[in-house]
C-alpha cells in the first residue's frame, strides 16, 4: 500500500499543516538536519547505556537488539486524545465485565450474544478459575489496546492485549530521553506527563490485594533475563520500589505465598506477573514449567494472593473473541462503542472463508492466538508461495484465523537516513483498572521504519516514538 494513500497526521488538515503540529513544525523548520541526526545518535547511546533492548528469538545475529527510537514525536491534541482515552477505557470496562461473567454466571453465552463454543472450547479459557471471586471483580488490571488511525476523525481498535501487555517501559524511556535531548520543546509545548505511570501502576496493584490486607506486599514476577521484555520487568520493579522475583524465589506454605529474603520468608500479597498462564503453576498447568510457583493456583483460589493480570484473561486476547467486544459493550454497559473494531472476517464461517481465500492478496490474515507480528500474512506484501501456504493453513484449521482489510494506517514524520519522511504508526495506550479505570495520556507509538511497511512490531523491524498529548 502506498504511503501517500494514508492520512498524514502532520499535514493532513484541510489547509495542510494540522494544528497539533504547528508549533513543532515552526521549530523543526529551523533545525539543521545534521542536528537531528546528532540527537538520534545521542538517543541510541542513552538507550544502549540504560540497556533498553528487546530480544528476537531465532535470530542468527544474537537475541539482544537496541530498540529503534525516532526523535520526532507523534503529537495528538486534547480533543483527539479524549476520543482515544474514553474509547479504550470503555473497552476495558466491558472486557472486565465479560471475564467476570464467563467465569461465573455466563449470562452473555446464555443470551446467545457470543457463541458458547467459541469461549468454552477455547484453549485460553481456564475452567480452573470458574467461580473464583476476585477483588473488585477485576481480571485485567493492565491492558494495552492497539489503536490505529485512518483519518482525522476515525480511530479503530486493532487488537486487545489483556494477558501480559508489554512496551510501557519504552513509553517512559522515550519521554525521558526526549526531555533530555530537547528541553526547549517541552518549555514551548504543554505536553501531558506520563512519568506518573509507575505510581499509578503500583496503586492499581495495591488495590487488587486480597480483602483485609492493609499494606500489601507487591512483587513483579519475571520468567528471567532471557525473556524478550526482561528490561521492562526490571525497570518497572525498580520504578515502583518493589522486588523483582523469579518463580524459584517464591514458595507456598500453609496456603500462603512467601518470598525468600535475606531476613527469612516474607509474605507476598500481590503478584504483577509477566508469565503466561501455562507456566505459572506446574501443579495446575504445564507440569514441565520451571518458571512458575508450584501450588500458586491453590493460594489464588483461597484468596491468599492476587495476580495481575488474573489467570484466564487470555480469552480476551483471542482475535476471534475480539470481534465480539462491541457486543460486550452493548451487553454489559448499555453503550455504543466509542472506538470501532476493524471489520473482521471470521474464517470459521463458510461465506467469510470463501471470500478470504479468494482475496488473500488484499487482506491481512492473523492467527487468533498470535502476537508480536508473528503468524500473520499481509496480503498486499505477500508472495504467491506465502499465500498458498496460508490457504492450506486456513483450510486445515479455519477456527485458528481471522482476516481483516488492509487498513491504510496513518503516517507521522520520521527521521530516516537524516531526512524526514512519513512512516506508518499505531498507538498502544496502557489502561489501568484498580479502584477505577484510567489511562496515562499518550502511550507507545510504534512506527514501521521500512518504507511502505504496515508492520510496526519491533520484532519485525519497527521502532518507537514519544507520544505527546497536548493539554488544553
Amino acid at each position: 500500500m502506498a504511503v501517500d494513500a494514508a492520512f498524514d497526521e502532520m499535514n493532513g488538515g484541510e489547509n495542510g499543516l494540522r494544528n497539533a503540529y504547528r508549533a513543532y513544525v515552526k521549530w523543526l523548520d529551523g533545525v539543521p538536519p545534521e542536528r537531528l541526526t546528532e540527537k538520534h545518535q545521542q538517543a541510541d547511546l542513552i538507550f544502549q547505556r540504560l540497556g533498553v533492548t528487546f530480544s528476537v528469538y531465532g535470530n542468527d545475529e544474537g537475541t539482544e537488539r537496541l530498540i529503534p527510537f525516532d526523535v520526532i514525536p507523534r503529537i495528538l491534541d486534547a480533543e483527539e486524545w479524549k476520543v482515544v482515552s474514553t474509547g479504550v477505557c470503555q473497552r476495558v470496562r466491558a472486557i472486565n465485565a465479560f471475564l467476570n461473567d464467563i467465569y461465573h454466571e455466563q449470562h452473555i453465552l446464555k443470551a446467545g450474544r457470543i457463541p458458547a463454543t467459541l469461549i468454552l472450547n477455547n484453549p485460553a479459557f481456564r475452567p480452573e478459575v470458574l467461580g473464583l471471586d476476585l477483588p473488585r471483580g477485576v481480571y485485567v488490571h493492565v491492558a494495552g489496546i492497539d489503536v490505529v488511525r485512518v483519518s482525522a476523525t476515525e480511530f479503530y481498535v486493532l487488537e486487545d492485549n489483556a494477558r501480559v501487555p508489554s512496551g510501557v517501559s519504552y513509553m517512559l524511556e522515550n519521554r525521558e530521553t526526549m526531555m533530555r535531548l530537547f528541553p526547549e520543546l517541552f518549555a514551548d509545548h504543554s505536553v501531558a506527563p506520563v512519568n506518573h505511570y509507575p505510581e499509578a501502576l503500583l496503586r492499581t496493584l495495591r488495590a487488587s490485594a486480597p480483602p483485609g490486607i492493609v499494606d500489601p506486599t507487591v512483587v513483579v514476577l519475571t520468567p528471567g533475563n532471557f525473556n524478550s521484555a526482561y528490561f521492562e520487568h526490571a525497570f518497572l520493579a525498580e520504578q515502583m520500589g518493589v522486588d523483582l522475583v523469579e518463580g524459584s524465589d517464591l514458595f507456598v506454605d500453609d496456603d500462603k505465598l512467601y518470598m525468600r529474603t535475606t531476613d527469612g520468608p516474607g509474605r507476598v500479597d500481590v503478584i504483577y506477573r509477566r508469565i503466561d498462564d501455562d507456566f505459572i503453576d506446574p501443579l495446575a498447568f504445564d507440569p514441565n514449567s520451571v518458571l512458575g510457583v508450584p501450588g500458586l493456583l491453590s493460594v489464588v483460589r483461597n484468596g491468599g494472593v492476587s495476580l495481575a493480570n488474573a489467570i484466564g484473561t487470555g480469552i480476551a486476547d483471542d482475535k476471534a473473541v475480539y470481534t465480539y467486544v462491541p457486543e460486550m459493550i452493548a451487553f454489559y454497559l448499555g453503550e455504543k462503542p466509542i472506538l470501532n473494531n476493524v471489520p473482521t472476517y471470521k474464517l470459521s464461517e463458510e461465506n467469510d472463508r470463501a471470500y478470504v481465500l479468494d482475496h488473500l492478496d488484499e487482506l491481512v490474515v492473523k492467527e487468533v492466538a498470535g502476537s508480536g507480528g508473528y503468524g500473520m500474512l499481509v496480503g498486499p506484501a505477500s508472495t504467491i508461495d506465502e499465500r498458498f501456504e496460508f490457504k492450506n493453513k486456513i483450510l486445515a484449521s479455519p477456527d485458528s484465523f481471522i482476516a481483516q482489510p488492509t487498513l491504510s494506517l496513518s503516517t507521522c514524520p520520521t527521521l530516516i537516513g537524516g531526512k524526514v519522511a512519513p512512516r506508518h504508526v499505531d498507538l498502544r495506550p496502557y489502561v489501568l483498572t484498580g479502584e477505577s479505570t484510567m489511562v496515562v495520556p499518550g502511550g507507545l507509538t510504534r512506527v514501521a521504519l521500512r518504507e511502505g511497511s504496515l508492520v510496526v512490531n519491533s520484532s519485525q523491524g519497527g521502532g518507537t516514538k514519544d507520544t505527546w498529548v497536548l493539554e488544553g
